[in-house]
């Protein structure tokens, strides 16, 4: 296969100034989730002009992905925000290559905190810069080009191949989860989320929480009457820390050396208070948690209520009028395959082949959409991006080019290994 190796790695390189210019143009349409329309027609578009796939294109319906079990509640439909899938057909006799990616991205925050404006997709010694760049469209990039480059080079995979870009990532993953409705499952998949070039056959889970805290109203100018709601916060935000401490101790993953990195829990907002003069008789304590691949969420959530209740029954006042907490917001559990699964296998392979070391295999600290492609999808899907960890959702985020193109290439030696080709 080494020619055949070589010829498509020599025309990834070929096509590295379109891939870029690709990439740039991804990053330079605002595509905040919610926003996600734009951005969806110029891959669409792509995918029709410069690729031989059939594209479909469909809002997804809330009604119906309200009747998953997957399903994350959003307080906004899809109307004007299409999943975009492209499907190459494959001329039969190999397996089929799911690629999963999202188009959404975070908000920018106050823009004067970036150096490189957060639309303009800036390239400077060989970075690009931008919101989106590592999280996660230079992942879409990669295997858009992947493919791009296969066919460019003259292959045909025996494989279907499935190039996926969904919405609503960011919030809820309930992009990824309608592609799973409509059909859409291969016998492999790859997410192109953020990895730092790392193969990450597990993901961590997350929790979203809130715990309100009521004191008794007084009036200010008799506040020794009161019980101040933010004085028994902050005992509340003690208790979550110390469940954190406790996680620590006890919770273990091979693919976690470092636990404290895997499994954050904190109280992230603090609300509390409606005028600086008046007595603070309830707060809001908004935080979340984070899950390794072999823990049950339910159970996690069970505990840390029971840990709050303990601290609670400690408190003379907290005793008598608990604590309320509840999960809400984003939710997402936690996923793994095997790490000798054969597209595990296949990937690593191809990045020795590329790269000439050994990858890192690693468990990704973050969530991602491969929970419901493994669990709904019966896709075993692996994670594997160009996209820095380090750049999720940071200020001035950025993704070297190199990444970029050596991803492309790994990707597509992947693609003609897993689905086998012709010529």
């Amino acid at each position: 296969m080494q020619p055949v190796e070589d010829k498509v790695l020599a025309q990834v390189d070929r096509n590295r100034e379109e891939l870029v210019e690709f990439l740039r143009k991804l990053v330079s349409i605002p595509s905040v989730t919610g926003q996600e329309g734009e951005v969806q027609g110029f891959i669409a578009d792509f995918l029709r002009e410069r690729i031989s796939v059939k594209v479909d294109v469909w809002e997804p319906s809330l009604e119906e992905l309200s009747k998953h079990p997957g399903f994350v509640p959003v307080s906004r439909g899809y109307e004007g925000r299409p999943n975009v899938v492209g499907v190459y057909k494959g001329s039969g006799g190999g397996r089929s290559l799911l690629f999963n990616g999202h188009v959404d991205v975070i908000p920018v925050g106050d823009e004067s905190s970036w150096k490189h404006q957060p639309w303009r997709a800036e390239v400077k010694h060989g970075v690009l810069y931008g919101r989106g760049a590592s999280d996660m469209k230079s992942g879409l990039a990669a295997y858009t080009f992947a493919l791009l480059s296969v066919l460019d080079a003259g292959l045909r995979p025996r494989g279907d191949v499935i190039l996926e870009y969904t919405v609503d990532e960011e919030l809820s993953g309930n992009g990824t989860l309608a592609a799973i409705m409509r059909g859409y499952r291969a016998d492999a998949g790859i997410s192109g989320e953020t990895s730092s070039m790392n193969i990450q056959p597990a993901c961590i889970g997350r929790i979203w929480f809130e715990i309100e805290v009521r004191g008794t109203p007084v009036g200010v100018q008799r506040k020794w009457e009161g019980v101040n709601a933010i004085h028994k916060g902050y005992k509340v935000v003690q208790a979550v820390d110390d469940f954190e401490a406790i996680r620590l101790a006890e919770v273990r993953h091979p693919l976690y050396p470092n636990i404290r990195e895997a499994i954050p829990c904190l109280v992230g907002m603090f609300e509390a208070g409606s005028y600086p003069s008046a007595f603070p008789d309830k707060c809001l304590l908004k935080g979340s948690l984070a899950t390794v691949p072999n823990e049950d969420s339910d159970q996690v959530k069970k505990r840390l209520r029971e840990h709050i209740e303990t601290v609670a029954k400690a408190d003379p006042w907290l005793r008598n009028h608990p604590p309320e907490l509840r999960f809400k917001g984003y939710f997402a559990e936690p996923s793994e395959i095997p790490v000798d699964s054969p597209i595990v296998r296949t990937l690593s392979e191809s990045y020795r082949e590329v790269l000439k070391q050994e990858p890192v295999v690693s468990g990704r600290l973050g969530a991602a959409d491969t929970r419901f492609l493994n669990k709904y999808g019966q896709t075993p899907t692996v994670i594997f991006g160009p996209g820095l960890t380090e750049q999720m959702h940071a200020v001035d985020e950025s993704v070297p080019i190199e990444n970029v193109v050596n991803a492309a290439k790994i990707m597509a030696l992947t693609l003609l290994e897993w689905c086998g080709y012709t010529q």
